[in-house]
């Protein structure tokens, strides 16, 4: 399950992951903390259909949203308790978050909920209920962050090279947020015409040391376990 702060966040960084999960034949679900009603261009309904478009595009199996205040949302008990609620809901394995730390405050703040309410999530006496009925404790196995606009150096990379397109169809989907020459919108720092490079970029960047053509880069708080590392080629 990938967490965004915004929509769109989990496209531009990990939406190749996402695709090739999907298509080894794995469930992958998205749910975004808020609308990005606070954007500069576009509004937050055009952004629910864009959303809704993307998700079509990578096929991810359901996308919900939070309707947290984009901008101001709290990591405080009541939103930590519903991103719990998403995560014994759906039980996944494995969940993708904001990067840690970004140039948008939104991205390590969600960072941090989702990562305290993915251990919470664990702990049986925390208790929620979804549409009327209790909830069986749930931890993920792994927690995974994202990198965004901000690099860091990550410590897995992935293979996205078959679904580096797809990645990018799903990324224009958001088409009120990103370039186009006839918007009399502000300018942001998505917004130009060379954002799509920088893109290509760096998944060129990350996919280079292990071989492949694109990548995208994830950080994790503990150890990587394997128990092959012939698996890790």
């Amino acid at each position: 399950m990938a967490f965004g702060a915004h929509p769109d966040d989990v496209e531009i960084s990990a939406g190749g992951t996402v695709a090739s999960l999907i298509a080894s034949g794995r469930k992958v679900g998205i749910v975004d903390l808020t609308r990005g009603e606070l954007g500069s261009r576009g509004s937050a309904d055009l952004r629910d259909l864009e959303a809704a478009k993307a998700a079509q595009v990578l096929g991810v199996s359901v996308r919900e949203q939070l309707h947290m205040r984009d901008g101001f949302f709290a990591h405080d008990e009541h939103n930590v308790l519903r991103v719990i609620q998403m995560i014994r809901q759906y039980r996944p394995d494995v969940v993708l978050a904001n990067s840690e730390t970004d140039r948008h405050p939104d991205h390590g703040r969600g960072a941090k909920l989702v990562a305290e309410a993915a251990f919470l999530s664990g702990l049986r006496r925390v208790e929620t209920h979804y549409e009327g009925e209790p909830q069986d404790a749930w931890r993920p196995k792994a927690l995974y962050h994202y990198l965004q606009d901000y690099f860091a150096k990550p410590h897995i990379v992935t293979d996205i090279s078959d679904f580096f397109e797809v990645k990018m169809e799903a990324v224009r989907a958001f088409s009120s947020q990103f370039y186009d020459p006839n918007s009399e919108e502000p300018q942001t720092p998505i917004s130009g015409e060379e954002f799509f490079d920088f893109l290509k970029s760096r998944a060129m960047q990350l996919g280079r040391p292990i071989g492949a053509l694109y990548g995208e880069g994830f950080t994790s708080s503990r150890y990587i376990g394997t128990n092959d590392l012939t698996s890790l080629l």
